[in-house]
């Protein structure tokens, strides 16, 4: 049955708005943690900027891991394989599991070395004893992912929302009383925000969990196959695909918690700045992250349907939604320039600056947005490996040398950091758009040449 763009707008729509709110609350538990450490000083909230955006690049690394179960259970969905699915989750929390525990090994072990980033020492400081805790919070982190994935790939995102609505909120009460000391309990500062993140993400596991556990829609996952050995051909297959979305989120988030570091180079009341346009900017890139998973969905279920005409529109409809979206955001960004940074510090060299940045973050919304959009609809056709390469370009050899070149050598400062890293994202863009248009046309062009050969057969056996 033909369907309109409109009806792919709709179920876009439907699955998107929920799965960017549980992609947002990753980020939220950051933000809230910046602004409410941010009213003790620039001091503490640079030592918060660097320490999230050091974990940043491991907790996006392995949160891209779990993105691999996504496409699979998508076009199993399609397809109609529904038995396959509580193997599919049992092989998932194996995987995940095991690298949350190498990543928390390499975090335990990369503190001893913060003091190599060359920062200022009143920074340096208070990083470590936060880092570490954040760390210990990837093992919940990648339990929820796991079960996250799966309602994602059978487009029932929503209880993954509410839970994650309810933990924000348990953080921000806990950032109350600890940060500050309220109601009897210690003033642990920036410590404090770590511990609450840690116990936030601690219930966002175990309330998802108790919901498919229990949830009659999804007893059938449970049926079969738990605490079997892992078959190592299904490990590898989400590896294959988890693996390569993993560098292409790290290839991203690395560059900009690199320009974190070189931030530090030109001073403290840089990386303040920097960190408040950052978490700016990550707001709006969780939301359009969350039309890239819902792309991702949409191809994939279209896939498994065996329906390339309508997968290509799939595509296509969550591209013109983020460009609807992030032009918004843009403008948005533009216009608040001077007021969005007083929510954070108030300081007024670190506010000039951070207006500044939020102009720049104004003008790469509408790349961002769509490169991230372009690699979901890719992963929807399980193609991960050129988008990755494309990613690899367009930040580490494109954004972050220009950044440095504009930052340094042209004494641009922290906006030439920023132009860098526009620049990169614009590149991503480009090429993303073009492979999409490129290989969903090779699909339709496909099943028309299918259908075709098959009208012939009957023609020639009447």
């Amino acid at each position: 049955m033909s369907r309109s763009m409109g009806h792919h707008l709709k179920s876009t729509w439907k699955l998107a708005y929920p799965v960017s709110i549980n992609q947002l609350s990753h980020i939220l538990v950051g933000v809230v943690d910046v602004i409410m450490v941010g009213r003790l000083g620039a001091i503490p909230l640079a030592a918060g900027s660097l320490g999230n955006s050091l974990f940043s690049v491991v907790l996006v690394f392995a949160i891209g891991f779990s993105y691999g179960l996504t496409p699979m259970v998508a076009q199993n969905h399609g397809a109609g394989r529904i038995g396959e699915m509580g193997k599919l989750l049992y092989h998932a929390l194996f995987s995940n599991l095991t690298l949350a525990l190498v990543i928390l090994l390499v975090c335990l072990i990369g503190a001893m070395y913060i003091p190599m980033l060359n920062q200022p020492p009143e920074v340096e400081v208070l990083i470590a004893p936060y880092f570490i805790v954040l760390a210990i919070s990837i093992i919940p982190v990648m339990v929820f992912q796991s079960f996250k994935q799966l309602m994602e790939g059978y487009s029932r995102p929503r209880p993954a929302m509410v839970i994650s609505i309810a933990a924000n909120m348990v953080n921000v009460g806990l950032n109350y009383v600890l940060i500050y000391g309220e109601w009897g309990f210690p003033q642990l500062g920036l410590l404090g925000a770590g511990i609450a993140t840690l116990v936030a993400r601690v219930l966002m596991a175990v309330g998802l969990f108790l919901y498919l556990r229990y949830h009659n829609d999804f007893k059938h996952i449970w049926s079969k196959g738990w605490f079997e050995k892992p078959s190592w051909s299904i490990v590898r297959s989400l590896g294959s695909l988890g693996l390569p979305i993993s560098l292409q989120l790290l290839f991203e988030v690395g560059a900009f918690a690199s320009a974190t570091v070189m931030m530090g180079w030109i001073s403290t009341q840089s990386i303040a700045a920097h960190q408040i346009a950052i978490n700016l900017a990550s707001i709006s890139y969780m939301l359009a992250s969350g039309l890239s998973s819902a792309a991702t969905v949409r191809v994939g279920f279209e896939i498994g349907r065996k329906d390339p005409e309508h997968m290509q529109k799939a595509g296509y409809a969550a591209l013109i939604m983020v460009f609807i979206f992030m032009g918004s955001c843009a403008l948005i960004f533009i216009l608040t320039k001077n007021f969005l940074p007083s929510l954070y510090i108030h300081d007024p060299t670190v506010e000039k600056l951070a207006s500044s940045l939020l102009f720049i973050a104004g003008l790469f919304q509408l790349s961002d947005g769509l490169q991230v959009v372009g690699l979901g609809a890719l992963r929807g056709m399980k193609d991960v490996k050129i988008p990755t390469i494309i990613t690899l370009v367009a930040y580490w050899v494109l954004a972050l040398p220009l950044g440095y070149v504009f930052g340094f050598w042209l004494g641009w400062g922290a906006e030439g950091i920023w132009y860098g890293l526009l620049l990169g994202l614009s590149v991503s863009a480009v090429f993303l758009l073009w492979r999409y248009r490129k290989l969903s046309r090779q699909w339709v062009l496909q099943q028309v040449s299918e259908d075709r050969a098959r009208a012939l057969n009957d023609l020639v056996q009447v």
